[in-house]
């Protein structure tokens, strides 16, 4: 079976989610994908791919939200706004579906890869790693990165 990626799905650190169709990604890079086994916080044992930084252009298209998400802060600001006043992306789902069947929309399969994490705030909900920006054009451009912040990366227009 071949896997064809058709969404990505970012986790916020409060408990929303976001989801974005390919065809609103721009610029998209995933560094460094790695795979390891551990448990996080007493969960299950399981398999954690962690990377080592995103950068992602995502077209003014996806600056809604989808019912299946629970958006409250994206209802109230939009998702683009929520995105750059509270960096607190977690981890995402690479959502695939079946490439065989070309018009089958059902999600077969999914990875799911955590980014870097630091917590800039006492209650742990942002991250420091975790920046962005609205171009003059809409386009939302995030990064995170220990070492680089979205302005080092994309120009700001």
């Amino acid at each position: 079976m071949k896997r064809e990626v058709t969404a990505l799905k970012f986790y916020f650190k409060n408990g929303e989610t976001w989801t974005i169709k390919k065809e609103f990604i721009g610029d998209l890079w995933v560094k460094q994908i790695s795979k390891s086994f551990g448990r996080i916080a007493g969960g299950e044992l399981q398999e954690i791919f962690p990377c080592e930084s995103l950068k992602i252009e995502i077209f003014p298209e996806a600056d809604n939200v989808n019912t299946d998400d629970i958006n409250l802060g994206g209802l109230e600001l939009g998702m683009f706004e929520r995105v750059t006043k509270h960096p607190d992306i977690e981890k995402m789902d690479i959502l695939y579906k079946e490439g065989d069947h070309l018009k089958s929309d059902i999600m077969v399969e999914s990875d799911c890869v955590y980014f870097p994490y630091d917590p800039m705030d006492p209650d742990g909900n942002d991250n420091a790693y975790q920046t962005g920006f609205i171009s003059t054009d809409n386009h939302l451009f995030i990064v995170i990165d220990p070492l680089k912040k979205a302005e080092d990366i994309y120009s700001v227009k």
